[in-house]
């Protein structure tokens, strides 16, 4: 078995005996939400219906979003509300679990892949830790999952994951095609260049436990995501924080949206007209935050650049062309692109 950390669930339980938090969790003054949530008004994060039967008007409201923010929610998206309730329901039972019936899904030291049960994700600019525990599996394609990091409890685990897979796909064909179209494309050349039917989907839920100094800490530090899209459901309790115009602003919990996050191949297969979402997670005192993101990726080999139907001499490459895991290696380990 894997050597224990101590997992931040741990650290919470103790931490609400004694009212404070251990000190490498606190942040610097730059980053603590205290200091840097802007308080004024906020403007709306765009929320999009999906059924909207103007599907110019939709491919033109993603993309502005898409361009704007990086991010978006979206209602009336098809997924049926119960597939959502079955795999919060599932994740949540699993965290629940005893730490060492969890600690059987722990992530292996060294591995190089993210899936497991584990705490501390990629290396920390001045050794700050952040305030949450996690569990990373793949959930589509079949060749790519791997059974040993699925809960065997509770018993529907399976089950849930793999319903919410199938209609996760169905959602993720739509925005890649309306992504595609919104940048003048046809419907099929984002998901083309990301690998097809190859694209995986990685799952993680993300546990944030109640925390004594929510003011001091971040559940996960500011951020883009590597993946093309990321489709997130929070349970909810707010948390999610969007950075725009130089401000740190909330995300306001909308029930049964799914929270759409451009990633980064989605901006070098732009050539930077749609923007990857720098953003953070804040935590409760009182409550306990969870997120269920589903990180939309080519596989590791195939190689992603800014599609040439998009660069010409008034627009050359903004971005490197490489392999996907080189991308990744890169971005975990904080090395230059």
């Amino acid at each position: 078995m894997a050597e224990v950390q101590t997992r931040v669930q741990a650290i919470a339980n103790m931490s609400s005996i004694i009212d404070t938090i251990p000190a490498e969790f606190i942040r610097s003054e730059k980053e603590q939400p205290a200091l840097t949530t802007f308080t004024g008004p906020t403007p709306e994060i765009p929320t999009i219906d999906l059924s909207d039967p103007d599907q110019d008007n939709l491919v033109r409201v993603i993309a502005d979003a898409s361009r704007e923010w990086g991010l978006f929610q979206i209602v009336n998206h098809g997924l049926p509300v119960e597939a959502i309730k079955n795999l919060q329901e599932a994740g949540k039972t699993f965290f629940e679990l005893p730490a060492e019936e969890k600690e059987l899904y722990a992530r292996p030291p060294g591995a190089n892949h993210l899936e497991g049960y584990g705490t501390k994700l990629q290396k920390e600019m001045e050794g700050k830790k952040t305030w949450v525990d996690y569990l990373f599996h793949n959930i589509w394609p079949p060749a790519r999952i791997n059974y040993q990091f699925w809960p065997k409890n509770p018993a529907s685990y399976r089950e849930a994951n793999e319903e919410y897979a199938k209609h996760l796909r169905l959602v993720a064909d739509k925005l890649f095609s309306y992504l595609s179209l919104g940048i003048g494309l046809e419907p099929n050349v984002l998901k083309d260049a990301l690998g097809g039917e190859e694209v995986e989907y990685l799952l993680k839920i993300n546990y944030y436990p109640p925390c004594p100094r929510p003011d001091l800490t971040l559940g996960v530090a500011p951020h883009t995501d590597m993946s093309a899209i990321t489709i997130l459901v929070p349970n909810e309790v707010a948390g999610l924080q969007v950075f725009k115009d130089d401000r740190w602003f909330d995300a306001k919990y909308i029930p049964n949206a799914l929270i759409i996050h451009i990633g980064d191949q989605i901006q070098i297969l732009s050539n930077g007209k749609y923007k990857s979402v720098f953003h953070r997670t804040t935590v409760n005192k009182d409550k306990t935050r969870m997120s269920w993101p589903v990180f939309c990726s080519p596989p590791p080999e195939h190689v992603i650049g800014p599609l040439p139907q998009l660069v010409d001499e008034e627009n050359p490459a903004k971005f490197k062309t490489k392999k996907y895991k080189d991308y990744e290696y890169c971005k975990l380990n904080k090395l230059p692109q």
